[in-house]
């Protein structure tokens, strides 16, 4: 019997209706080409510290770090019945084919049910990159060997315990840090990504915080050659007073004197540069999720986890092949469906019929390539028609989004002419540049927008260097400096992507331009979801721009460099993609991140936090805090056991006369404090 292992019912009831039902069972269905039975995602999880040991229950310091020798997988209580019935159909099993999604994730949770019932049979792979009938039949006849996979799952599984160790290890260190300061009821749920990522909203409000506008002038003069007129920039001299460390003319009166002196005779100007280059630019390489998330976000104000769902929508409808992609790029195999997908896509509307009758099914752009393709590939439409009048708005927008990008690669590239122009005038140099399309291209399927900022001139006039030319007037513009924008679900996604641009050591930075970012493209929607749902992050307004909370500013506070800055996780994720191209081990990735944590372990002890609470402790590391022991409430410091000061409640408050009468007598008889049995068993309990 073969048996197919889909990663989810609605994949294997793909999958089995393209191999030929011929029977449904409970849970499995009986096809002409085999068995077909699913899973939940991962319906096993990782065990809990206390199912290793019952000690781990109670947060102790002493106790850090957790490290299991031998790693425990348990079934989630929500799929015991699921789990067993993939069991009793894999015993039965001759040849098991492996339907995971095609991604690290998928190959490993297939993968890890068969290590847990140390499965010995042969196992094949198949790639679903799309769901339409066509493609699961082409996928079908090319399986794989899964040990080919070793490799990605291996990463999935390095990514998966290195995730447990910091945030088990990690959230209880440093949360009993907080809690010895009197944040009696906060938990800080620290993550190899989430941490870093979080870091990156406080330390941006943090920026804007402490702006301070200022504001600065630009002088723009025009000049004219054969009466054809056009702007130039001044560019100020260093040496020129008057401004800041930026380069930027802050002084008004220099730029009023400029000005007048700029006006003055000789009108005369010379060109001392003119740079005339034909440039092509290449059309946009289709989507990934992460291109798709910021896209969307930026067209239609849409959050990461709502393009991810819909995304998947559209894969579950047949019409978009697999969403979590992290690759840009398309096997070459399929440049031979051009023509059928592009017929399609010219009855969505008359604007899309438009473009693609222009477009070429014979032109290749550089999307096409094998040697950029593993398990999976960009995110195109499929050969199925879609039907817009089926779809809701928000998949129609999406839709959208990815067939234009997939005919833009039918379409020739944009050329252009890019012009630079120095002119000398008054001992001061101006600056210009300028743009002459010569072929749209793809661009006719983008409405450009011109951006603040842009220089004014669509086309300078022909000049050689040398040429004179003439100043006619200038304009004088104030603006102010503003701060760096707030970041939104959208654009902290990208930057979760380009984390390279965030990294403490410059010298990482080439580096890591090459790393898909932190985090993967299957998770980094979920963490920011995450990130607010627990509200350390708050979103503010009709934009929802991000916010950081009060507690994760303290979180960021209390953690050291190494884990709120991305530099060890964007390593850590290159390690990782290393991994999956079978490079690097398991043990020596794991290895590296429990020596990172015995470091961060210790540092936790270290922390010195201002204490909270209506009542400081006059160890001044602590507050008092109302407990419950055999003989009722009292209250005692919640820095113990450094500090071991208790005293009796009296009317829910600490009786603070008998607290210094304690300590003075504890005092005069040259003593400790004590603390009674009773109190010190529930103090051991903190």
């Amino acid at each position: 019997m073969i048996l197919y292992i889909a990663e989810k019912p609605s994949m294997a009831r793909e999958l089995a209706a393209v191999l030929g039902v011929s029977a449904k069972g409970n849970g499995y269905i009986e096809t002409k080409g085999g068995v077909v039975t699913w899973l939940f995602g991962h319906i096993l999880r990782q065990a809990e510290p206390n199912e290793y040991d019952e000690k781990y229950k109670r947060w102790n310091v002493d106790d850090l770090p957790i490290i299991p020798e031998k790693w425990k997988m348990l079934v989630s209580e929500t799929a015991v019945n699921q789990f067993n019935i993939v069991k009793n159909l894999i015993e039965k099993a001759d040849v098991i084919v492996h339907a995971g999604d095609p991604d690290r994730e998928g190959q490993l949770l297939v993968d890890e049910v068969l290590d847990y019932l140390n499965c010995k049979k042969p196992v094949k792979r198949i790639l679903l990159n799309a769901l339409d009938e066509e493609s699961i039949r082409e996928a079908n006849d090319s399986l794989k060997d899964n040990n080919d996979f070793l490799p990605l799952k291996n990463s999935a599984l390095a990514r998966s315990r290195a995730d447990w160790i910091v945030g088990m290890n990690l959230s209880r260190a440093y949360t009993l840090a907080a809690r010895k300061a009197g944040y009696e009821d906060l938990i800080l749920p620290i993550g190899r990504v989430k941490t870093p990522t979080l870091a990156l909203v406080v330390r941006r409000e943090r920026e804007i915080a402490n702006f301070t506008p200022a504001k600065y002038y630009v002088i723009k003069a025009k000049f004219t050659k054969k009466d054809a007129g056009f702007f130039a920039k001044w560019q100020p001299n260093d040496e020129l007073k008057g401004l800041d460390s930026e380069g930027r003319l802050i002084d008004p009166q220099i730029a009023k004197a400029m000005a007048e002196n700029f006006a003055k005779e000789p009108t005369e100007g010379k060109v001392a540069s003119y740079e005339k280059k034909k440039k092509k630019e290449n059309p946009p390489l289709p989507f990934s999720l992460s291109s798709l998330q910021v896209m969307a976000g930026k067209r239609f104000g849409y959050e990461p986890q709502l393009v991810l769902d819909t995304a998947q929508k559209l894969y579950e409808k047949k019409l978009t092949t697999y969403p979590r992609s992290d690759s840009e790029y398309l096997p070459e195999n399929q440049f031979k469906d051009a023509p059928r997908i592009l017929n399609n896509l010219s009855a969505l509307n008359e604007e899309f019929n438009a473009w693609t009758k222009n477009a070429d099914a014979k032109l290749k752009s550089r999307a096409w390539n094998d040697k950029k393709i593993s398990a999976h590939h960009a995110v195109i439409p499929t050969k199925v028609a879609a039907n817009p009048a089926s779809m809701t708005e928000t998949e129609r927008n999406i839709y959208s989004l990815i067939a234009r990008q997939y005919i833009a690669q039918f379409y020739s590239e944009h050329t252009f002419y890019a012009t630079k122009l120095t002119i000398t005038y008054h001992g001061e140099i101006f600056t210009a540049t300028g743009n002459t399309e010569i072929d749209a291209g793809w661009k006719a399927l983008y409405k450009a927008v011109k951006k603040e900022g842009d220089d004014e001139n669509a086309v300078l006039p022909p000049m050689k260097t040398g040429d004179k030319v003439t100043f006619t007037d200038s304009v004088t513009e104030e603006k102010i400096t503003k701060p760096p924008a707030r970041f939104k679900a959208s654009t902290l996604l990208a930057a979760m992507k380009g984390i390279h641009a965030y990294v403490k050591d410059e010298s990482l930075k080439k580096q890591l331009k090459s790393v898909y970012g932190i985090g993967t493209e299957a998770t980094r929607a979920g963490i920011i979801d995450e990130l607010i749902k627990r509200r350390f992050l708050v979103e503010k307004g009709k934009a929802k721009e991000l916010i950081p909370s009060d507690e994760a500013n303290l979180m960021i506070d209390l953690m050291p460099d190494d884990m709120t800055y991305p530099d060890k996780t964007a390593v850590w994720e290159e390690y990782l993609g290393q991994m999956a191209n079978n490079k690097g081990t398991l043990k020596s990735f794991l290895n590296e991140q429990i020596n990172f944590i015995k470091e961060l372990i210790e540092k936790s002890k270290k922390v010195e936090i201002k204490p909270v609470g209506k009542f400081p402790c006059a160890c001044g590391k602590g507050s008092l805090v109302r407990r419950r022991g055999k003989n009722g409430y009292f209250w005692g410091c919640s820095a113990y056991p450094a500090c071991r000061i208790t005293t009796e409640d009296k009317n829910g408050a600490p009786d603070m006369e008998k607290l210094r009468g304690r300590r003075t007598a504890s005092k005069s008889f040259g003593v400790n404090n004590t603390v009674p049995d009773d109190v010190m068993a529930l103090l051991n309990e903190i």
